[in-house]
């Protein structure tokens, strides 16, 4: 039974811990802090694996214990700060523009944790508005409600940034 138990831990851990981590970045935006909460939702699943009865749920099980440990990181510890860094010491390399990825972070970060989780759950976790009710503790009414107006903040935040851009190049 124990083989059958790691075997089936394992192929949970290949098929999710890519995806797991890219939500726990935009949770946390920073690596290691995400890398720190995927170890611990993969730890908690296997002390729970066995509650774990219909392997089809795995996927929604697993970013829910994700979003319990993220929640449960914060609560615990203090963040870190360095307040001894300076700002242009911090390299971005990746290879999007980084003018709009701020904007699109900045716009992320305005909206209320209500709005942007469950966009984050769609977006990056490829989850049904079911699936997102189920994570989230919702209805399915409450997460369709909270995407459309997510959405829709997004584009006023954007409308906003795109007519700043245009009076700075006027």
């Amino acid at each position: 039974m124990f083989a059958t138990k790691q075997s089936k831990f394992e192929s949970m851990v290949r098929a999710y811990s890519t995806e797991l981590y890219r939500y726990a970045y935009w949770l946390c935006r920073d690596r290691h802090t995400a890398e720190d909460v995927v170890q611990e939702t993969f730890a908690r699943a296997w002390k729970a694996c066995d509650e774990l009865r219909d392997d089809k749920a795995a996927r929604s099980w697993l970013y829910t214990i994700l979003r319990n440990e993220h929640a449960r990181l914060f609560r615990r510890k203090p963040l870190d700060i360095d307040h001894d860094q300076a700002l242009d010491e911090i390299v971005d390399d990746s290879a999007r523009d980084p003018a709009q990825e701020l904007e699109f972070r900045d716009a992320m970060n305005a909206l209320p944790p209500s709005y942007r989780e469950p966009l984050l759950l769609q977006w990056i976790g490829g989850y049904s508005c079911k699936e997102i009710a189920e994570i989230m503790g919702l209805t399915e009414g409450a997460v369709m409600t909270r995407l459309t107006r997510g959405r829709i903040a997004l584009g006023r935040l954007d409308g906003t940034a795109a007519r700043r851009r245009k009076g700075r190049s006027a």
